[in-house]
């Protein structure tokens, strides 16, 4: 058995190898296009609007298979370590310049022995110094931290002493852990691509190049993985989760697909539960019901979504309870009763959508019971259970006879009748909030995590590449988590990045967002 599973380790690490080899090569290929696509440019000049636009597209292909085959070099090399007669991958990479010369160098040494740790003598010489250089970044200000290492020689044994190397986030690495936290924030949480930060970058008189820093973004989300698991395992551990998708726009063989990215956000807050907040994100290529089922197999618990028939094999298995979002439900009917938009239509010019009375008095009704909501915000479950048995069930029942009576006389093609049945048909998930307090009357949860990236589509217009979305939800996750919990992500970034690789296995949560604190900075430093 122990032979078999040494054999499968070997296996393990031969196909990690094998699989940074393939991305080394994609990179390369990638790299070649873009070449030959600038030389066709020179040569025979810009030819149309379009080329400018795929030059883009080269880019950002190559900056997606730049950092895929970092994160699957690192991979290989983790496996490697695991068993002897593997041989570790490592990348081609050009030689790096030295850091410019106009930068600041500040000169940090690191404490030589007090004693020669071969016999213990304290006559030590000095015999001179290596310097290992990393660049880093402050607020507004870039310098280059200068990592002094002193030899040192015993006089009675001539053994010479060292303290051993600074540790780099990335093997043989040069960035800093602040530089790598602004480069992943400022991709994934302000939305900036890469080619617009190394713009930005040479305009302040430090030039990094695209493949570079998606080097560094590649090398960070295989470090940072842990983490993303752990968060994972947090939130799956919830009994109630809010999931909800939105599209993400992939590169595809000249065009872009619409591929998914799905949420499921764990937040007891709004019945006092003692556990953190945390948000999960998952990339898929289509929405397909498989997915949802693939990411909550083996959860139990109440699920706060939208009518989205990809649910319904979950509702299905008695497993997964369904709580509906009244928040979908009120929106539908709102939009037959908005007043300011025909106000508005009519100053401009326009015909005026008209209003419907049936509509208005949904929404009356249903904001009586957001109101009820706003009252219980954050007490225990079962006292919001009491109070919503007290003050909402009689106007829960009320409204739906008044639904009922009036949907009836409806047509079924009445725009109001459709909203109207929207309720109807999932009456019962739509009330189960009234008998578990820990049920959210919206899934608004879900929807405030999600609008990051709504709002990046317009600055980073596409994913490169299955690789990049699912990359993009590793990050996500990661960001959404430390907002959730009132920590900036950049400043947690950086302290995490700076710590993981010593930090012990066992001991992960304490740099969770969750347990993490500026005073864990000051402490690290």
């Amino acid at each position: 058995m122990v032979a078999a599973q040494e054999r499968a380790v070997a296996a393990e690490a031969e196909v990690a190898a094998v699989r940074a080899r393939l991305s080394d090569d994609q990179v390369l290929i990638a790299h070649l296009k873009l070449q030959i696509e600038k030389l066709r440019r020179t040569i025979f000049g810009q030819r149309s609007e379009r080329s400018q636009r795929l030059l883009d597209q080269l880019e950002l292909q190559l900056a997606e298979a730049e950092a895929s085959a970092t994160e699957d070099e690192l991979a290989a090399k983790m496996m490697a370590a695991k068993i002897s007669p593997v041989t570790a991958f490592t990348r081609r990479r050009p030689s790096r310049q030295p850091f410019p010369a106009h930068l600041p160098r500040e000169r940090m040494i690191v404490p030589g022995p007090m004693a020669c740790p071969c016999c213990g003598s304290a006559k030590l010489s000095k015999l001179g110094e290596d310097v290992t250089e990393s660049l880093e970044v402050v607020p507004r200000q870039w310098k280059v931290i200068q990592h002094v290492r002193e030899k040192f020689s015993c006089r009675d044994c001539e053994a010479i002493s060292q303290p051993p190397a600074p540790f780099h986030v990335i093997p043989r690495g040069w960035a800093g852990p602040s530089l790598l936290a602004m480069i992943l924030f400022e991709k994934f949480g302000q939305h900036q691509p890469l080619n617009r930060q190394a713009e930005r970058y040479a305009r302040d008189g430090v030039p990094l190049s695209l493949s570079t820093l998606a080097d560094q973004v590649g090398a960070c989300s295989a470090v940072l993985q842990p983490i993303y698991e752990r968060i994972q395992a947090h939130v799956l551990a919830g009994s109630r989760l809010h999931g909800d998708d939105t599209t993400v726009p992939v590169l595809a063989k000249g065009k872009t697909d619409i591929a998914r990215c799905w949420t499921y956000v764990r937040d007891d807050r709004p019945f006092a539960g003692p556990a953190p907040p945390a948000a999960l994100f998952f990339y898929s290529r289509d929405r397909a019901g498989e997915h949802p089922q693939r990411h909550l197999q083996g959860w139990s618990g109440i699920l706060q979504a939208d009518a989205y028939r990809g649910y319904g094999k979950l509702y299905g298995t008695g497993q997964i309870l369904e709580a509906a979002c009244w928040a979908h439900a009120r929106r539908k009917f709102f939009e037959l009763a908005d007043l300011a938009v025909a106000a508005r239509r009519r100053t401009q010019g326009k015909t005026a959508t008209a209003i419907s009375p049936l509509a208005l008095e949904a929404v009356r009704r249903i904001d009586a019971l957001f109101a009820i909501e706003r009252d219980i915000h954050g007490l225990p479950a079962d006292q919001r259970q009491a109070a919503r048995q007290e003050r909402s069930v009689p106007l829960v029942a009320e409204l739906e006879v008044w639904l009922r009576q009036e949907r009836a006389r409806l047509s079924r093609h009445a725009e109001v009748a459709k909203a109207m049945d929207y309720l109807l048909k999932r009456w019962e998930a739509f009330t189960r909030f009234l008998t578990d307090g820990r049920i959210c009357l919206s899934n608004n949860a879900a929807e405030r995590a999600l609008r990051g990236i709504a709002l990046g589509h317009k600055a980073w217009l596409f994913a490169g590449s299955d690789r990049g979305g699912e990359r993009t939800a590793v990050m996500y996750s990661l960001i959404g988590t430390a907002r959730l919990n009132g920590v900036d992500p950049q400043a947690w970034l950086a302290d995490v990045l700076g710590r993981i690789a010593e930090h012990p296995a066992h001991q992960l949560d304490q740099l969770m967002p969750w347990n993490w604190t500026l005073a864990d900075t000051a402490q690290a430093a």
